[in-house]
């Protein structure tokens, strides 16, 4: 038969594992991989070579902060940004939009917000606040992927935090329909303080212990509801061992972590680099190891940005103050070359890397058609160059705002190029204009 597209590559990573293969699309779907060298008839046929081709990577974890925060970055800059790191489908967390996601009325106005303005695909996320239970059913039912919470202060006033009988509340009522929590696990009872300079004053500020008690909180809840939990950005390595033994004992719980977890260690940033900020923290290099070592042993499911970009003068640069900073990272069109650049060192492949970025953050939010190079699914693709170095170029990032604590490093792996639904995207050959839809769960 003849087909729209097919790509080449000698390492194309497939759900078996790495071979050369040929990938043929017909309109936005990957109809058949055949062999590297196998004859087909198709309008155009791109080999690869030795890049690799993986499957588009699935960020699930994004904040886009439209409408209401468009200043901090917006649909349009952070879908570029995601098409340019390999990544083919976003999931919007519902902060710091301005409504937050927690009714139809204000998913409805978020999808209007995001209309004709996203280069690659984005599903949402709902909010679970205090007084919104009533509205997690019917958020469900209108096609959030699940719902996220905050188990202390979210840092803007509109998402404020379950306490445990709410967070208890809201699972059993989520478990009625199988919906999703995801829970941001952090203690605020012990967390203390923070100001000045000192970037191991400010870790010391947020404790191991602050993500291991609320981590304690999701669990029990979990266990006593049946409903299916997952942790975000975990960055206290002491709390894998808990995670590991609540799957052992049949609790529906997940947990990921973040790029920046991953690459940076707290012994490496330097005060007043407000840039690093994030809450939980970037900790030292012994619970750097033990993160990757619960992310090898499957204890840890993915890999996900957490983008969540501000102003400039929010990270008070000025001041360098850890205790008034804004506490994100930017690194939506990083995070592949970060996680390649260690992974590869520590002897993973790139099997390895698109399972923890795209097939299981996939599934995670029940995205049928993502996250795969397989028959039927999406034909999202990603050309990626494993050998390629290069410096972060701060002011060449696509996100709204040029700061991110990845500026001046050397990565390892580029994004040659990126397809969505076979359509590729990167300057060019790109789209003349954006082409990503909104997308309900499954």
């Amino acid at each position: 038969m003849d087909y729209d597209l097919v790509i080449r590559s000698r390492r194309a990573v497939l759900p078996d594992g790495t071979r050369p293969a040929a990938v043929a699309v017909s309109g936005p779907a990957i109809a058949a991989i055949e062999d590297y060298g196998a004859p087909l008839d198709a309008g155009r046929d791109v080999d690869l070579g030795d890049l690799a081709l993986l499957p588009g990577l699935v960020d699930s974890h994004v904040h886009v902060n439209e409408p209401g925060r468009t200043e901090w970055e917006g649909f349009a800059t952070a879908t570029r940004a995601a098409a340019a790191g390999g990544v083919t489908t976003i999931c919007d967390m519902p902060l710091n939009s301005l409504p937050p996601t927690t009714s139809v009325a204000a998913l409805e106005e978020k999808r209007a917000a995001a209309a004709g303005q996203c280069w690659v695909d984005v599903a949402f996320w709902g909010g679970a606040v205090p007084g919104n239970e009533s509205s997690l059913q019917p958020l469900h039912e209108a096609g959030v992927v699940g719902f996220k919470c905050f188990l202390l202060d979210s840092g803007v006033p509109e998402f404020p935090p379950l306490e445990p009988a709410e967070l208890r509340s809201a699972l059993a009522s989520l478990a009625e329909v199988d919906a999703l929590l995801i829970a941001h696990a952090e203690d605020g009872a012990e967390i203390k303080p923070a100001s000045g300079r000192d970037f191991g004053s400010f870790v010391a500020s947020r404790p191991p212990i602050a993500e291991r008690r609320a981590i304690e909180k999701v669990i029990s809840a979990a266990a006593a509801t049946g409903a299916r939990a997952h942790i975000v950005h975990l960055s206290a390595a002491e709390c894998v061992a808990m995670i590991a033994a609540a799957k052992a004992a049949g609790i529906r719980l997940t947990a990921e972590t973040c790029p920046h977890y991953l690459y940076f260690a707290a012994e490496q940033v330097p005060d007043g680099a407000t840039e690093f900020k994030s809450c939980p923290p970037i900790r030292d290099s012994v619970n750097r190891e033990a993160l990757w070592r619960g992310l090898e042993a499957g204890v840890i499911d993915c890999v996900v940005s957490d983008h969540s970009p501000c102003p400039p003068e929010m990270k008070s640069f000025g001041s360098g103050d850890f205790g008034v900073a804004w506490g994100g990272i930017a690194s939506l069109q990083l995070g592949l070359s970060a996680v390649w650049t260690v992974a590869r060192r520590r002897g993973r492949t790139l099997d390895d890397v698109a399972r923890w970025m795209a097939s299981a953050p996939a599934v995670l939010a029940g995205l049928t058609a993502k996250g795969r190079l397989a028959v039927g699914a999406d034909a999202d693709l990603a050309a990626f160059d494993p050998d390629e170095t290069y410096v972060v170029d701060a002011s060449r990032l696509l996100h709204r705002h040029p700061v991110t604590p990845y500026a001046g490093r050397t990565l390892t792996g580029r994004v040659r190029q990126t397809w969505l639904r076979g359509m590729p995207l990167l300057e060019g050959e790109g789209e003349a204009s954006p082409a990503g839809r909104l997308l309900t769960r499954g």
